[in-house]
């Protein structure tokens, strides 16, 4: 643990722990997953000179995670000769004082000696930064690295990788949390981590900016007032390409067109490169049919900046979750009818699999039997007259999957990885070209992260269980006593929000309403209302 003499006072009264090794670190957390199982880790790897962009992310994952871990080393791999590695920012004190205002329940610091140096033939302190290319390192693929800011940083993704890979391993957090303004960054972590089959989630966390547009970054500390004025132009710029989009103009050289003539307003600010790539290979659009990426970089005095924004073209997506009982299947009914969109009914698809797991006699802890049953299984919801039909291998169970044996058990299904991994990619399959309102338990954590509306909808257990009672009377199901559904109820809110894989949690941007005292009719106008406002 780094000496006690060295942190400030707050820090030696919080309880947020403080490592320096990779050897106390991990025994830490083993401890804790040792005695909080099912409990996850939240991860945010960071260069320190902590900015609002930084405590974004960790406030996001003190909402979603159990442990919360910051890391803080600036990499001298991602430098290149000429670049600023000796002057980066750093303020470790205050660095220290906001992670333990976010909620951060430990902090990582190691040296670059710590995590280069052991285990290794470099046994020599302190180390030369030139004695790292004996390391062991990530390479991504070339396609992904010579895009963009590739072009005049060689090398610098292999260094981002290659520590990342190394933090990725020594704290195995369940999720890791990235900034969208490092575009093409977060895109190369992603694929590292599907292409070796990490367990970890990678969460893209939308960019936060200052009140003028300018995009928070440790490196807008060296700006002057009047050239942080200036820099704003860069989300201008963005803004005038996305203006032009919306429009209807969709090709690359109208977008560029629009940004080149806003960045014209500055002469100041000298533009490195301008791209509209697709966001998920990196590669150049000419046209956006679905989603792009539109990318800059500019040099402001001695200062290089980065910027983006996505291009959707898509509708709008409405994700409502919630816990059981809160009304979201009905209302979210309702909406689609309104305003004529597609009705995704995720918990209908997870009931339907759990039915089948049923039918199949599988015992419910036979995890690679229930994923190798899921993994073949064809799920259909057909809008019909109003009502949503719900088909699984061709079998009919829109009523079957309402069963009490089956709301008994969906829950423990859902939770499992292979289960929730196979439908996640058919919901978002239906997504790809927006148009949907769904409903769930992680659908705007989760399932669509990006949704353009999320809405929480939340009931005391006491609502839910007479609502629930009322519905069971209405089907002519055996009545079953308020206790005994509150029990029930409450079990299963404690299940689906302790559960280690995408637990039920409200997403940090979304709009919580409390439906105990409202109708449906009620709760359905007021998310219509929310949906003309940011969906004009």
């Amino acid at each position: 643990m780094i000496e006690r003499e060295q942190l400030p006072k707050l820090i030696l009264n919080s309880t947020m722990h403080v490592f320096k090794t990779v050897a106390a670190l991990r025994c830490y957390l083993n401890s804790f997953r040792t005695h909080s199982p099912g409990k996850t880790v939240g991860f945010v790897p960071t260069m320190g000179s902590l900015h609002p962009g930084h405590l974004s992310l960790m406030t996001r994952a003190r909402v979603e995670t159990a442990q919360v871990v910051v890391s803080i080393f600036v990499n001298p791999l991602q430098f290149g000769p000429r670049e600023d590695f000796q002057q980066y920012p750093r303020s470790l004190e205050q660095d220290l004082e906001k992670c333990q205002q976010a909620g951060v329940d430990v902090v990582f610091l190691p040296s670059i000696e710590e995590l280069f140096a052991k285990g290794s033939s470099l046994n020599h302190f302190p180390l030369d930064t030139s004695d790292l290319k004996f390391q062991t390192t990530v390479v991504s693929p070339d396609f992904l690295t010579s895009q963009l800011c590739g072009q005049s940083r060689p090398g610098h993704f292999q260094g981002v990788t290659t520590i990342v890979a190394k933090l990725l391993n020594i704290v195995q957090p369940h999720r890791a949390y990235f900034g969208q303004k490092d575009a093409q960054q977060l895109t190369i972590i992603q694929r590292m981590v599907a292409d070796l089959n990490w367990p970890v989630e990678i969460v893209p966390c939308p960019i936060y900016r200052e009140p003028s547009g300018l995009a928070y970054s440790s490196r807008n500390q060296y700006f002057t007032p009047e050239q942080k004025e200036k820099a704003s132009v860069l989300y201008r710029a963005l803004s005038q390409g996305q203006a032009v989009f919306s429009q209807g103009q969709q090709t690359d050289s109208a977008i560029k067109t629009a940004v080149l003539k806003a960045l014209e307003t500055v002469p100041e600010v000298q533009l490195e490169y301008l791209e509209l790539v697709d966001p998920v290979n990196l590669q150049p659009l000419s046209e956006v049919e679905e989603t792009g990426l539109l990318a800059l970089a500019v040099h402001l005095g001695q200062t290089r900046l980065i910027d983006n924004i996505i291009l959707r073209n898509r509708q709008p997506i409405i994700a409502i979750d919630g816990p059981a009982g809160a009304g979201k299947s009905t209302v979210t009914r309702k909406i689609a009818e309104q305003l004529g969109l597609l009705y995704l009914d995720t918990g209908a698809m997870y009931r339907a699999v759990t039915w089948l797991v049923l039918q199949a006699g599988i015992d419910l802890e036979d995890e690679p039997a229930i994923a190798e049953l899921v993994d073949q299984c064809q799920i259909e919801l057909i809008p019909q007259e109003g009502q949503l039909q719900v088909k699984i291998n061709s079998h009919e169970v829109t009523e079957a999957i309402r069963s009490p044996e089956v709301t008994a058990h969906v829950s423990a299904i859902s939770a499992q990885n292979a289960v929730r991994h196979s439908l996640v990619q058919q919901q978002r399959a239906y997504g790809r070209r927006g148009g949907l309102v769904a409903e769930g338990r992680d659908i705007g954590t989760n399932v669509f992260a990006d949704a353009e509306l999320k809405i929480f909808l939340t009931a005391s257990v006491e609502a839910r269980c007479q609502r629930r009672q009322l519905e069971m009377q209405q089907k002519g199901q055996e009545k079953v006593s308020l206790e005994q559904l509150q029990q029930e109820i409450a079990l299963r809110d404690q299940k689906d929000s302790s559960r280690a894989i995408a637990p039920l949690q409200k997403a940090v941007d979304a709009i919580e309403i409390n439906t105990d005292n409202l109708t449906i009719a009620e709760v359905t106008d007021c998310i219509i209302q929310y949906y003309h406002k940011v969906c004009p």
